[in-house]
């Protein structure tokens, strides 16, 4: 393997505190599927940093198992979910939807991500047309937060957002994948107590943000979706060891241990933001998270291939790429600094 890896987020196994809180459990034994004691101080705990206390909580095996039961369990038959056109459902996920027998329903982004007046645009463009009965309805509102391209969601971009969806009694479901790193950006002014209050489901990421594995489905409402749990299991998401992923939890939303990690990725990421421009590199669009895009010559591309790994994005014309430079919770100065020489 080379020896910097900035490909994505996830590439280390986890912070050294859950690995701890996991050997301290010994060989103690718990009931399964996460009825157990640690999974339910978990929940609890999410419940609480959400003030949210009928709050549902579900561990899950992944994002995209999370994307895809909660948004194919939501929705009837013959509805689809709006999303952004740069969404992680519509574009990296294998069509998870389309499998569960919903159409991802696209529209134009701003700034990588899913606007109010987009929705509204969408919706009353679908009800405006006499054959609409003939067309998937839009029954759910998907947006990643940050979104595909490292962009985040303000206060007030969600209130507006949650205002049109409940509007049009559309569901709002936020894909939290890297949610660690959008709380914990410079000057965000979103909290997981707005997320709870504007949102009728979200996860919270633990892959990306420290966890050896899993994300916490919160429904702030309880009996949002009955029988849940069963369509968990149903879709092969539910881990028969649940309390794994309720002691990781459990360690990540204890003593700001969640944010701490998420603001070593900011903190590193802001670094390579400022040699990028020093250097006079472009970026093809500007964040505030832990995603960095930036515009290449295959050339270029390939030099730097040889010493880091970085992810693959877009092919642009006139032999350009866009590459993504991701740091995380687990992001060392040292390395950091070697990427910035090669630059």
């Amino acid at each position: 393997m080379r020896s910097l890896n900035f490909t994505s987020d996830y590439t280390v196994t986890c912070t050294p505190e859950i690995l701890k809180d996991l050997a301290a459990l010994g060989h103690e034994s718990f009931t399964g599927y996460g009825f157990d004691r640690i999974s339910e101080a978990a929940g609890n705990k999410i419940r609480e940093l959400c003030d949210a206390p009928e709050a549902e909580v579900y561990f899950l095996s992944g994002g995209t198992q999370a994307n895809e039961v909660v948004i194919n369990t939501w929705l009837r038959p013959y509805q689809g979910v709006i999303a952004a056109e740069t969404g992680h459902v519509a574009l990296h996920e294998a069509g998870a939807i389309e499998h569960g027998g919903h159409k991802v329903l696209t529209i134009p982004g701003v700034n990588a991500k899913v606007s109010a007046e987009g929705v509204r645009r969408f919706v009353e463009n679908y009800y405006n047309d006499e054959n609409h009965e003939h067309m998937v309805m839009p029954g759910l509102v998907y947006i990643s937060n940050p979104s595909e391209y490292g962009t985040v969601y303000s206060l007030k971009e969600l209130e507006e957002l949650s205002a049109v969806c409940h509007t049009y009694h559309l569901p709002l479901y936020m894909d939290g994948a890297r949610l660690a790193y959008a709380l914990a950006s410079d000057g965000y002014d979103v909290t997981l107590k707005d997320i709870a209050r504007l949102c009728d489901a979200f996860y919270i990421g633990g892959t990306k943000c420290g966890a050896l594995y899993g994300e916490a489905v919160v429904f702030p409402k309880k009996n949002t979706i009955p029988h849940f749990f069963t369509m968990v299991k149903q879709n092969g998401a539910l881990f028969a060891k649940g309390w794994g992923a309720g002691s990781q939890f459990l360690t990540l939303m204890s003593d700001g241990l969640y944010e701490k990690l998420g603001r070593n990725a900011i903190e590193k990421a802001n670094e390579i933001r400022k040699a990028l421009d020093e250097k006079g590199y472009t970026q093809y669009i500007r964040n505030t998270t832990n995603q960095i895009f930036i515009v290449l010559t295959k050339e270029k591309n390939e030099e730097l291939a040889k010493s880091v790994e970085l992810g693959f994005w877009e092919n642009l014309k006139g032999g350009h790429v866009v590459m993504r430079i991701a740091t995380s919770w687990a992001t060392r100065e040292e390395d950091v600094k070697k990427l910035i020489e090669l630059l």
